[in-house]
C-alpha cells in the first residue's frame, strides 16, 4: 500500500497549496495573504523567485506494518470472543491509509494477519532485509506482548506498538514502554497513532536537514549524533555581505508592502525599515538555497552590535518559520534544533525565548523580538501581530505576537542530542514594552506540575501553541532520548539560616 505525497513540501497536499498560493505573492508566511488570494492575482514568479515553503526537507519516509493475532478462533483470554477482529482490522486499515496520506508517508501493510511465530520470523527477516525507516504493530489480542521486545531488538528498526484498550493490562506496558526505540499506544485514538508516524517521519525530516550555523569566521560541517542533522557553519559576514548585494526587487517591494499591511499596528518601523526587512528575507532565502539548506541559526545580535546590519532579522525570521523554515537567533544551535523539533513533528512554529520568572503573580514571562505567526499551524491562520522596532537596539522591525489567552502551551528545548526538557503550561497575558523592558514577544505563562516559577529548566526554551507533552515524550522514547520536566517542587531551602 503505498501512499505519496505532495512534491512541493513535507505537508498534506491541503497545506501545500495553501503555503504555495501564499509564496507565490512574494508573502511566504502573512495568513492573510491567504485570505486575498482569490480575490487578486498572483504575479508570475521571476526566474530567480524562490519559494520558501520549498526550502522545507522533503524526504521518503516507509513505514511497515502488520496486525498481531493469536489463532483464531478466540475463547477466553482479552479482547475476548466478542470482539470482531476483521471488522477492526478493516477500520483500522482504513485509517491508516488515510493517515499515511495524511502524514506523506509511504505505507506497507501486511496482507495477512501474523499470528505465529514462524510468521512473525518470515516478517522480521523481510524488514530486516527492506530495512523501512519506523514499523507499526497494531495488536489484536493480550497473547501477543511477548514478541513486541525481541521484534526491536532483532530489528533495530523504531517500532510504534498499537494496542487498542483491551488487549493490554498496566503489565505488559511497563517494561516495553521504557525501552529506548519502542513507542506504546495503549489507547482507542487512532491519531495517537497518527502521532507515531509523525514521529517516524520528523525523524527523516532531521536526517535529510542541513542547518546554517552563521557564526564566527569557520567554514565546516559535522552531523550531529542521534538526530543525523547536518550542521554546516558558514563566516558570519556571508550573511551581510550577501544582504548588501540585495537590491530592493519588486519581490522584497511586495513583502514589505504584505508586512504593513497585515499588521494590527505599527508603531515605531518606518516603510524603509520593512524594506530592509524584506531585504533580510530575500538574503536569507538564497543563502539557504545556495548551501542547500533547509534552517539556520545565527549570530543576529553579534552582527547588530557591530552595525552590520541596519535591521535585525526579526520579522524575517518570522516569515519564514510561518512556512516551516526554521531560522534561530544568537546561533543558538539546539534553539534551532528544537525549533526544527516543533516545526517537522507539531506542522507548527516554535518561539524561542528567554525565560523571566513573574515572582509576584508566580508566572513564567517568555520573551524575545521574534515568533512565528502561524502559532496553531501552518495552514491554519496567523495571529494578530504589531511591527515594533528591535528594543535592545531600536533598529529595524521586530515582531510583537500576540499570543491567544487562556491556550496551552508547550516547552521545549534539547540540552543535547540525548537530552529534552519539555513542559507545559497555559497563556495568561501579552506583556507590553514598555511598561516592560525586554523583547517585543513578552507571553505570560502559568505553569502547569511546577510550583514555583524560578524553578523551570533551561533557557531559549522553544514554546508552542497546544499540549504536546505525550507526542513529545513518545518521540524521545522511540529514539532513545532520554526527557526530563521540570521540577515540580523545589530543591532550594526555604528559608535563610543565620
Amino acid at each position: 500500500m503505498a501512499h505519496h505525497h505532495c512534491s512541493h513540501c513535507c505537508m498534506s497536499r491541503r497545506q501545500c497549496m495553501k503555503l504555495l498560493s501564499a509564496s507565490a505573492l512574494g508573502a511566504g508566511a502573512l495568513a492573510p495573504v491567504l485570505d486575498v488570494v482569490g480575490e487578486e492575482k498572483a504575479k508570475p514568479a521571476k526566474a530567480d523567485f524562490i519559494d520558501a515553503a520549498k526550502l522545507r526537507p522533503c524526504p521518503d519516509v516507509r513505514v511497515a506494518a502488520t496486525f498481531l493475532e493469536m489463532p483464531r478462533p478466540y475463547w477466553l483470554g482479552w479482547p475476548g470472543t466478542t470482539y470482531n477482529l476483521d471488522k477492526h482490522q478493516k477500520e483500522y486499515s482504513a485509517l491508516l491509509a488515510q493517515s499515511a496520506q495524511s502524514v506523506g508517508i509511504k505505507v506497507g501493510l501486511e496482507p495477512k494477519p501474523i499470528s505465529t511465530e514462524a510468521a512473525l520470523a518470515t516478517w522480521i527477516a523481510k524488514v530486516k532485509a527492506e530495512k523501512p525507516h519506523g514499523l507499526l504493530v497494531m495488536l489484536q489480542h493480550m497473547g501477543c506482548w511477548n514478541w513486541i521486545v525481541p521484534l526491536a531488538k532483532k530489528t533495530g528498526i523504531p517500532l510504534v506498538v498499537f494496542a487498542p484498550i483491551g488487549t493490554t493490562f498496566t503489565g505488559h506496558v511497563a517494561a516495553p514502554s521504557r525501552t529506548p526505540g519502542i513507542h506504546v499506544i495503549s489507547s482507542l485514538e487512532w491519531p495517537a497513532v497518527e502521532a507515531g508516524l509523525r514521529m517516524i517521519k520528523a525523524k527523516r525530516m532531521f536526517e535529510e536537514s542541513r542547518v546554517l550555523w552563521i557564526h564566527s569566521d569557520k567554514r565546516n560541517e559535522t552531523v550531529m549524533e542521534r538526530l543525523g542533522i547536518k550542521v554546516r557553519a558558514i563566516p558570519r559576514d556571508t550573511f551581510n555581505k550577501a544582504f548588501d548585494n540585495q537590491p530592493a526587487t519588486e519581490e522584497v517591494n511586495d513583502v514589505a508592502s504584505d508586512m504593513r499591511r497585515h499588521a494590527k499596528k505599527i508603531v515605531e518601523p518606518t516603510a524603509a525599515d520593512t524594506i530592509n526587512s524584506a531585504r533580510v528575507f530575500a538574503t536569507a532565502k538564497r543563502i539557504l538555497a545556495a548551501e542547500k539548506a533547509n534552517a539556520l541559526s545565527m549570530d543576529c545580535l553579534g552582527m547588530v552590535a557591530s552595525k552590520l546590519v541596519p535591521t535585525p532579522p526579526c520579522f524575517a525570521w518570522t516569515m519564514l518559520q510561518d512556512v516551516g523554515v526554521t531560522a534561530g537567533c544568537e546561533a543558538d544551535l539546539f534553539g534551532a534544533v528544537s525549533m526544527m523539533m516543533t516545526s517537522y513533528l507539531l506542522n507548527r512554529p516554535g518561539y524561542m525565548n528567554d525565560p523571566v520568572p513573574e515572582t509576584y503573580k508566580n508566572l513564567l514571562i517568555v520573551s524575545h523580538c521574534t515568533s512565528g505567526s502561524r502559532l496553531a499551524g501552518f495552514d491554519k491562520p496567523a495571529a494578530p501581530y504589531i511591527l515594533r522596532n528591535h528594543s535592545e537596539s531600536a533598529l529595524g522591525v521586530s515582531t510583537q505576537v500576540l499570543w491567544p489567552v487562556g491556550e496551552p502551551v508547550t516547552l521545549v528545548r534539547f540540552n543535547n542530542a540525548n537530552e529534552m526538557i519539555i513542559d507545559t503550561g497555559k497563556v495568561v497575558s501579552n506583556v507590553d514594552t514598555p511598561p516592560a523592558g525586554g523583547c517585543r514577544t513578552s507571553v505570560e505563562i502559568k505553569m502547569d506540575d511546577v510550583e514555583d516559577c524560578r524553578d523551570v529548566l533551561g533557557f531559549h526554551q522553544v514554546v508552542t501553541l497546544g499540549d504536546h507533552r505525550r507526542v513529545l515524550e513518545g518521540f524521545c522514547e522511540l529514539y532513545g532520548i532520554k526527557h526530563v520536566h521540570s521540577p515540580r517542587s523545589s530543591t532550594f531551602p526555604t528559608g535563610v539560616t543565620s
